[in-house]
């Protein structure tokens, strides 16, 4: 069970993310920066923010569920983008993919990704229940 909190001596979030989050005992899982690829390694959206966004989340959830985990279960996110503003444009699509309790979230404008065509890269932590985690290397 996740648990989140904004306390009041500091700003209140604008968006979809909380200030901290408490998380009990599970497995931790710590993602590769994901991004707007998809299974065949092309290009998703190209110059297109949202459609990014939304590729690179679909991405996390599908590696969280490889191993028994949901977006619920992300408690930690960092986001590397190349136009901010585009970024900020995209909270909708956000709120698709978490509901309150929102993840910690760190963004962070860059000049360029490896590829660039990219405009979005997420990294994520998450901490799935132990009766939900399956281990990605045992049958």
């Amino acid at each position: 069970m996740i648990e989140s909190f904004n306390p009041p001596d500091v700003w209140a979030p604008f968006g979809a993310f909380s200030m901290g989050v408490v998380q009990g005992e599970g497995q931790t899982l710590y993602l590769k920066g994901q991004v707007s690829l998809d299974p065949a390694g092309e290009v998703v959206g190209q110059d297109d923010m949202q459609a990014q966004v939304g590729q690179t989340l679909s991405n996390i959830s599908a590696v969280l569920a490889h191993v028994g985990g949901t977006m619920a279960d992300v408690v930690s996110l960092t986001q590397y983008v190349t136009d901010i503003e585009a970024f900020m444009a995209s909270g909708a699509v956000r709120k698709k993919f978490f509901a309150e309790p929102y993840p910690v979230t760190t963004t962070v404008e860059v000049s360029r990704l490896y590829d660039p065509r990219l405009m979005v890269e997420i990294t994520a932590i998450a901490e799935i229940p132990r009766e939900r985690f399956r281990h990605p290397n045992r049958a």
